[in-house]
C-alpha cells in the first residue's frame, strides 16, 4: 500500500471525522478554511481516493455523497505494518516503539494483544 499524499491525507480525514456522507463541496470548504484550494482540485482528489479504493460513493440528487472505504485505522495500521516491513528485525522495532508509549498507550496494546489472543477471530484484515 502507498501512503496518502499530503491532500489525500487532507480530503480522508475530512471524510474519516464527517458523521455522515460528504459531497465534494464539504470537503472543499472544510479544506478551504485551513488554505485556498479550488473546487475542481478537491474534486480530482476525491475522484482519484475513490478509484483508489479509499471511498464510495452515492447519488444524492445531482451531486454524490462520499464515506469511507477504509477505516484511519485500517489504514494507520497498515502503515504500520508497512514501516515493520522495512527492518530485518521486527521484534527489535516493536520493543523500541513499545517503550515509547505512555501508560495509557501502552495499557491499551496490551488489552488489544490480550483480546486477540483469546479470540483471533478479531484479527482485521486476515
Amino acid at each position: 500500500m502507498r501512503p496518502l499524499g499530503d491532500l489525500e491525507a487532507e480530503v480522508m480525514n475530512v471524510v474519516w471525522h464527517s458523521a455522515e456522507p460528504v459531497t465534494v463541496q464539504n470537503v472543499a470548504d472544510s479544506l478551504n478554511e485551513r488554505r485556498p484550494l479550488a473546487y475542481t482540485t478537491v474534486m480530482t482528489i476525491v475522484d482519484r481516493l475513490r478509484a483508489k479504493g479509499w471511498l464510495t460513493r452515492e447519488k444524492a440528487g445531482r451531486a454524490y455523497r462520499y464515506t469511507a472505504a477504509r477505516s484511519a485505522d485500517d489504514y494507520t495500521a497498515a502503515l504500520l505494518e508497512q514501516a515493520l516491513d522495512t527492518t530485518a528485525d521486527r521484534t527489535g522495532a516493536l520493543v523500541r516503539f513499545a517503550g515509547r508509549l505512555d501508560p495509557t498507550e501502552a495499557a491499551a496494546l496490551r488489552a488489544a494483544l490480550t483480546r486477540v489472543e483469546k479470540d483471533p477471530d478479531t484479527r482485521e484484515g486476515d
